[in-house]
């Protein structure tokens, strides 16, 4: 009965140690200490607008768009987006944004 009970204490304390280290972990897509995120209104209006990736699920679709999600209805940079498809989305002033074309094999 005492080598269970100091069998289940050493195995608790190893789980213990694991988890502690695991919580020590750095997430290595986080920006470093010194990285401040500086934005200001002239440096958005100045900006090109870029569609990173278009999500969708049921009916429910996503524009990635200069890496802020985005949904029918939303603004960026002044202009609304008007439809989303697959392919591509439609703004306000006419603009359609598509996602790179990969070559097709034949």
């Amino acid at each position: 009965m005492c080598l269970n009970k100091s069998y289940i204490i050493s195995m608790l304390l190893c789980l213990n140690s694991t988890a502690v280290l695991a919580e020590s972990l750095r997430d290595p897509t986080l920006p470093g200490k010194g990285f401040t995120a500086v934005t200001t209104t002239s440096q958005t209006q100045d900006q090109a607008i870029v569609l990173n990736s278009i999500v969708s699920s049921g009916n429910t679709a996503y524009a990635v768009i200069n890496n802020q999600i985005l949904s029918v209805g939303d603004s960026i940079q002044g202009l609304k987006i008007v439809n989303i498809t697959p392919a591509y989305v439609s703004l306000s002033d006419g603009r359609k944004l598509t996602l790179f074309q990969a070559i097709i094999e034949r």
